[in-house]
């Protein structure tokens, strides 16, 4: 069920949950990726032979405070160029691979070494693109108040099948309402719409959103 943003305004809480939720993040991912490394590794083979090289997409996205940082995920395009030697459109260079990869959110384990480095954290808002940055509202500035995640609270309610002004409006209700107890919560609850593709496109969605705050160019 959907919430609407309330009224607190507390954007990185107390000193102890900040504390909390980097222990959190590092125990889990840490454990992920020791846990899975194997499968890691054998991702990016079917990776490296459906896509080539590299094997690792890296975009650099706002962080904490809009600070930018290298966000890393596997490659789920090929590099296919036409006559005039530009880059096909994504659509044509999505393979039944890249589908594959993104249906089943497996493009994005390489964001576990994100949230070792601590520019990610497990759960947050989503990192959207830098030209995005000048066009915020300040209501829809203060997503950038928390380390974006690789899931949250807008993607357990709706993920890409709500617009993008909703998602926004979910981010900062989470800015505003996080804690240990709902981090945990959305993690338990991303699991199964992951496993069930819930609310997943095979397009990047992030090119041409109306943030539906300032007017844009």
């Amino acid at each position: 069920m959907q919430t609407t943003p309330g009224s607190a305004h507390h954007p990185h809480g107390s000193p102890s949950t900040a504390v909390a939720k980097r222990v959190l993040d590092v125990c889990i991912a840490g454990a992920a990726l020791l846990l899975f490394w194997p499968f890691g590794l054998l991702l990016a083979l079917l990776v490296y032979l459906n896509m080539g090289s590299p094997v690792l997409f890296r975009q650099v996205r706002p962080g904490l405070d809009g600070k930018p940082f290298t966000m890393y995920k596997f490659r789920s395009m090929n590099q296919a160029r036409g006559a005039d030697g530009e880059l096909l459109s994504d659509e044509m260079r999505l393979n039944r691979f890249g589908k594959m990869l993104r249906a089943s959110s497996l493009d994005e384990l390489p964001e576990l070494l994100n949230v070792l480095l601590g520019n990610m954290s497990l759960v947050g808002p989503r990192p959207l693109l830098m030209k995005y940055l000048p066009l915020y509202t300040p209501t829809q500035a203060r997503r950038q108040e928390m380390k974006p995640g690789i899931t949250g609270w807008a993607q357990i309610n709706g993920r890409n099948f709500i617009t993008i002004s909703k998602r926004i409006e979910l981010d900062i209700w989470y800015v505003d309402h996080h804690s240990l107890w709902l981090d945990i919560r959305i993690l338990f609850l991303t699991l199964p719409r992951v496993l069930r593709s819930h609310g997943v496109t095979v397009a990047e969605g992030e090119e041409a959103m109306d943030l539906g705050g300032k007017d844009q160019p």
